[in-house]
């Protein structure tokens, strides 16, 4: 019976091996085309400056590596103005900016993108024996400025407290972004601010933390727990009066943990300055093909590692006018 079939349909039987050759070959090809793409980004890309964008521009590293294992990164956190300085040098690719960028930086063909946002928080030391009058008056713009500014307020009964204690200012030895910001809060510039000169935001935040009556300004990042979401033991923040009244009303009282803080930045609770954009600085244009997709990353996949790392997202317009300056 088989082999009348066969003789009597030759072509039926032609075709239907054809059929099977050919299905089976899509198949095969199916599972090629599916396998990814080879990676073909590698390259070594260096970065430095602002202490502020330091933790996050890690965390982005880390995660573009998992996607790009071929490319490397040398990171190093020593200021905004150094950053800065050998990012228009050429000694790096990325400075991390954390304040304005000047005219003349601009003039040397800086090229800012701005990623993220966050702030600059007073800073005092909890065991201050007027901590519970400072925490529930807060201080004013103007207060602030009479201690870091013009030195007219030298104790701090002067300021809210019952017990008369010293105060002892700290503020950056280093070209900061931060000290640069805090200053601006008052219409001045970081070499107006009086204190005891510290490197860094880690060494500002111990130095305050070592000293009872000490007065001090940190980042974010160096004030908070991100496991607990709460203030580090020993330095908290030093609310703003931001009304004025003489006290910390309810919609001023945004500290205790770092994601009220965010909050209340992301809704323009907290002041600008001190609050303020983070910026990856470039001398011209970025070109290099790792650089440029890295970037792209982190203005779009990076953006889910900003809120769990204490940063503030910045708009979708915002992201997609910084998106298309690297296009």
């Amino acid at each position: 019976m088989k082999k009348i079939l066969s003789n009597k349909y030759p072509l039926f039987f032609a075709a239907v091996v054809l059929s099977i050759v050919i299905l089976s070959s899509s198949f095969v090809n199916k599972r090629v085309n599916t396998n990814p793409p080879a990676d073909d980004l590698e390259g070594t890309i260096s970065i430095s400056g602002a202490f502020a964008l330091y933790p996050i521009t890690v965390k982005w590293a880390e995660e573009f590596r998992k996607l790009h294992p071929k490319v490397k990164f040398n990171i190093s956190a020593g200021g905004a103005g150094k950053g800065i300085t050998d990012a228009l040098s050429g000694l790096v690719d990325i400075g991390l900016a954390s304040r304005d960028i000047n005219p003349e930086e601009v003039k040397k063909g800086a090229y800012t993108i701005y990623v993220t946002k966050d702030a600059v928080i007073p800073t005092f030391n909890t065991g201050n024996p007027n901590a519970a009058q400072l925490l529930a008056k807060g201080v004013k713009r103007d207060q602030f400025a009479n201690i870091f500014i013009t030195g007219s307020i030298k104790d701090w009964k002067q300021e809210a407290g019952k017990v008369s204690v010293p105060i002892h200012i700290y503020t950056r030895s280093d070209a900061a972004g931060a000290a640069e910001t805090w200053a601006k809060y008052f219409n001045k510039k970081q070499e107006d601010l009086l204190g005891v000169a510290v490197y860094g935001d880690p060494g500002l935040a111990q130095a305050v933390k070592k000293d009872v009556t000490a007065i001090g300004f940190n980042n974010i990042a160096y004030l908070y727990d991100l496991k607990t979401r709460k203030q580090v033991a020993g330095v908290h923040a030093l609310p703003i009066d931001v009304n004025g009244n003489g006290k910390i009303d309810a919609d001023e009282n945004f500290y205790s943990t770092i994601d009220e803080l965010t909050e209340a930045i992301a809704t323009g609770k907290y002041p600008s300055p001190p609050a303020r954009n983070l910026g990856f600085l470039f001398k011209g244009k970025p070109k290099k093909k790792e650089l440029v997709e890295f970037v792209k990353y982190v203005l779009t996949d990076g953006q889910k590692f900003i809120d769990e790392n204490g940063y503030i997202a910045l708009s979708k317009q915002k992201l997609q006018e910084e998106l298309a300056k690297v296009k």
